[in-house]
């Protein structure tokens, strides 16, 4: 986002209004140089002495602005406007060419507002910097001028001018860093918005010292005390609602960041209220729903949670019904989600939400082969409004039989585990043969049969596939001593992880839909894999290697260098991309810190100031929604080697993005910052 620059702009084309002024000649003695001045506390420029030669040899040409003086510290007269030509009469004086009684043209101004107008509205040699705008709206404020009065004065806003003040109110050496180009502009108003003027300077004092500005530190001292419309709870509670239940809203002052709901708790109980009445409807069928806008509930320890159904826990026909509700559900929620944004009919919203618990309600029995849900867990989520888990009583140990008051009941059992048949094989000769020959014996017959495998390679690669599809699709025969192949395989499924459906889930179903092919088919491994056509075998083989792959890296400490090598050549051989599948989603934002996923939203071109003032959970839910919108993933996802620079892990004290641009002065009074941090004032001759 591009900085906001202070550009002031006039409210109305009202014509200008022609005043006479009171013009007096004054002596150059009785002439001081008002602390309100824009630059009263820079030291003279290199074009002092020129203008005093000028004024030497031409006399005075343009009239001071002069007000009266205050107290006995001041001159009788005080220069708002004219400080380098007091400065070169000064100089005039010093050398003896004219003395204290040297006359003086000057314009007096008594109002207060026409005062503030002559500090801004002049045209000078030397380009005023925004700092000394600052603290001239600050000494103004100081004189008992009001923000309307200096408003009205120059002619603009009062938000523009209330924005100044805010920046008036930092620390003297918040406005040295910002002066000292330490600071931005835009960091300035960051720092403004801290309440601890203390912590104000600690943090500008850093930045003057050269050691950086600490933007975390802000906005993590922002986070938390602060509420935005981005809050999950705002999904099932709109703007409307909270406002009717007696919620501030607060908007940014210089309209930078998102607006603040300054009364959180009424947030909740909104929230809680309507996730209450769409609770209602399940409690009132018997299941304990528990709703929640903060801390877990505790829960009882016999209860087991439902979710996610691995492949190998369903037969075929309860696999493809569980995958179908799945859908209603993903398309329930949608719909839910769709509803709520349009804010227009809570009745209808609410309706979709109970179509989507219901929907969530039938995968999770579905999934455990219909097992009840008897207690339900509601808490805020976006877009739908509302996640919902689902809990069961653990079973307990199935037995055959088991007797009540005396009579025999059966228990449902576990379906049995389908036993593959066996081919015949010839039993071994032991009758006086000892462990030694019997060894000599099969070390013999082994590498004969290495010998007959590698000048076939269909049988081997009949072989290899029916050993990989055991060990990670049958999960039968790991053991060495139950297979003819000593080729050992893993699939992925660390402790901890899960299954994303739209990618390794996809590669599990298929291979669960694989394993029921094999079991209808009566054969064993070898023999159903051996009659598979070509093309079907290396699809098998492609998708067991590939959920064998492990490229995980349980600490930073212990990268796996040759392991990460293969994976680039794997990725570039397959032309692998992430996002064809998959964006970055919660659970996989949700570990990165704040720095970082702003680093992301700046990665995929999609930077908002507003970003900064979100709460952890609010910014990965927009990380989520900008990635999703721009198919984007991180680099780090692709396996691809990167070619670009590194990047240091220091801020630049002054970023590009924060620097403000040139803008020419136009005579009509308005002022702008420009790359230098200098504001350009515009009006009447110096």
């Amino acid at each position: 986002m591009t900085d906001l620059v202070p550009v002031i702009t006039p409210l109305d084309d009202t014509p200008a209004v022609v005043v006479d002024r009171d013009e007096r000649t004054i002596r150059l003695g009785d002439l001081g140089i008002a602390p309100e001045n824009l630059r009263f506390n820079e030291p003279p420029d290199d074009d002092i002495p020129t203008l005093a030669a000028t004024i030497r040899a031409a006399g005075q040409l343009q009239r001071l602005t002069v007000r009266p003086g205050r107290g006995k510290k001041e001159q009788p007269w005080m220069a708002l406007d004219g400080r380098r030509r007091r400065l070169a009469l000064g100089l005039l004086l010093e050398a003896g060419v004219i003395d204290e009684d040297y006359p003086v043209t000057v314009y007096v101004e008594t109002d207060q507002a026409r005062q503030a107008a002559a500090l801004l509205l002049t045209n000078t040699a030397t380009p005023v910097h925004v700092a000394d705008v600052i603290v001239a709206i600050g000494r103004m404020l100081k004189t008992k001028l009001t923000i309307p009065v200096i408003a009205r004065a120059l002619g603009y806003a009062e938000i523009e001018i209330k924005r100044l003040a805010a920046l008036a109110a930092l620390p003297p050496v918040a406005i040295g860093a910002l002066k000292a180009g330490r600071i931005s502009l835009k960091q300035a108003r960051l720092l403004a918005r801290l309440p601890n003027a203390e912590e104000q300077a600690e943090i500008a004092e850093v930045a003057l010292s050269g050691h950086g500005f600490q933007d975390w530190r802000i906005i993590e001292r922002l986070d938390a005390s602060r509420v935005t419309p981005h809050d999950r709870r705002c999904a099932l509670v709109g703007e409307a609602a909270y406002a009717a239940a007696g919620g501030r809203t607060e908007v940014d002052l210089f309209g930078e960041l998102a607006p603040v709901l300054l009364d959180p708790d009424v947030l909740t109980e909104a929230w809680l209220k309507r996730a209450r009445g769409i609770a209602a409807v399940f409690e009132a069928e018997g299941i304990a729903v528990h709703v929640t806008a903060g801390q877990e509930p505790d829960l009882p320890e016999d209860l087991e949670a439902l979710g996610y159904v691995y492949g190998g826990v369903l037969n075929a026909e309860e696999m493809a019904r569980y995958r179908a509700q799945r859908d209603v559900w993903r398309e329930r929620a949608e719909a839910a989600g769709l509803t709520l944004a349009e804010a227009s009919d809570p009745e209808a919203a609410d309706a979709a939400l109970v179509a989507m618990i219901r929907a969530k309600i039938e995968v999770d029995q579905t999934g455990s082969r219909g097992r009840a849900v008897t207690t339900m867990v509601m808490s805020p989520a976006s877009p739908m409004g509302v996640e919902v888990r689902c809990y069961t009583p653990e079973e307990p140990e199935l037995e055959a039989e088991n007797t009540v008051d005396g009579e025999a009941t059966t228990r449902p059992v576990a379906p049995a585990a389908y036993m593959p048949p066996e081919v015949e094989a010839p039993e071994p000769e032991t009758d006086g043969v000892n462990h030694g020959l019997h060894a000599v014996r099969t070390d013999v017959a082994t590498r004969g049969l290495i010998r007959a495998m590698a000048d076939d390679p269909g049988a081997a690669l009949v072989a290899l596939i029916a050993r990989l599809f055991t060990l990670l699709v049958v999960r039968t025969h790991v053991a060495r001593s139950d297979s003819a192949l000593a080729v050992l395989a893993t699939g992925f499924n660390p402790p901890g992880g899960r299954v994303i459906e739209s990618l390794d889930g996809e590669v599990r179903q298929r291979l669960d839909q694989r394993r029921a092919t094999w079991e209808a088919s009566g054969e064993t491994v070898i023999a159903w894999i051996h009659g598979l056509p070509h093309g079907e075998k290396m699809a098998l083989l492609a998708e067991l290697t590939a959920i064998s792959l492990d490229v995980r890296e349980e600490r930073t400490t212990l990268i796996r260098r040759r392991a990460r090598a293969e994976a680039a050549e794997l990725a570039a051989l397959c032309g692998a991309d992430i996002t064809l599948h998959w964006t970055p989603d919660a659970p996989f934002l949700q570990p990165h810190s704040k720095a970082l996923l702003l680093d992301m939203l700046a990665a995929m071109g999609a930077e908002d100031e507003r970003a900064k003032s979100l709460k952890k959970t609010e910014l990965v839910d927009w990380v989520a929604e900008q990635a999703a919108s721009r198919s984007w993933a991180p680099i780090g996802l692709s396996w691809a080697a990167s070619d670009d620079a590194e990047t240091s892990d220091v801020e630049d004290e002054a970023n590009p993005e924060d620097e403000l641009d040139d803008a020419p002065d136009d005579g009509a009074g308005a002022f702008v910052v420009t790359q230098a941090g200098e504001a350009a004032l515009a009006s009447a001759a110096a």
